[in-house]
C-alpha cells in the first residue's frame, strides 16, 4: 500500500483541483463552454509535476525510471476517474440541463447522451496523463553522459 500512496494522495488532490474549477466556471455559467477545459491540462500538469517530485523525494537514490512512470501514470488516471465520476454526478443528478446546454448545436443533428460525453472525458484525462508522464520522465531519467552511463553505449 505504501507504493501506491503517492498516487493516491495526488490523485485526489488534482481531482479536487479540477473539480473546483469546474464548479467556479459553472458559478459564472461558462462550464458549458470547452474552451475553458484547456486549464485542465494545467491543473494536471502541476499536480502530476509535484507527485513525481514527491515520489522521487520518497524514494532517493532507490528511484527507478520504470516505477517512478508507473507513480506518475496512476496519479493521473486516479485523478481522471475522480473527476469522471464527480462529471457524471453533475450532468445527471446536479444539473439534468448542463448536457443540452454544453452541445446544443450537435443537439438535433447527432443522437449524444451522457455515456459518450462521459467517455470523452475520461479519454482527454488518460491522454493527458499519458503525455504529461512521457514528458516527465524525460526529466528525471538519468543521464548517460557520465563515466558509468558511458558504459552502456558500447
Amino acid at each position: 500500500m505504501k507504493n501506491f500512496s503517492v498516487p493516491i494522495k495526488y490523485g485526489l488532490l488534482i481531482a479536487v483541483g479540477l473539480i473546483a474549477y469546474f464548479l467556479i466556471l459553472s458559478l459564472f455559467n461558462v462550464h458549458i463552454y470547452p474552451l475553458f477545459s484547456l486549464f485542465n491540462g494545467v491543473i494536471m500538469a502541476a499536480g502530476m509535476w509535484l507527485a513525481l517530485k514527491a515520489y522521487r523525494n520518497s524514494k532517493g537514490a532507490k528511484f527507478k525510471y520504470q516505477k517512478g512512470f508507473m507513480a506518475s501514470l496512476l496519479t493521473g488516471f486516479n485523478a481522471t476517474i475522480v473527476f469522471t465520476i464527480f462529471f457524471a454526478f453533475y450532468a445527471t443528478e446536479l444539473n439534468p440541463d448542463f448536457l443540452g446546454n454544453l452541445i446544443n448545436m450537435w443537439r438535433t443533428d447527432y443522437g449524444t447522451e451522457i455515456g459518450i460525453v462521459l467517455f470523452v472525458v475520461a479519454v482527454m484525462g488518460f491522454a493527458t496523463s499519458l503525455v504529461l508522464t512521457l514528458a516527465y520522465m524525460q526529466l528525471f531519467k538519468d543521464s548517460w553522459n557520465t563515466k558509468e552511463g558511458q558504459q552502456h553505449t558500447y
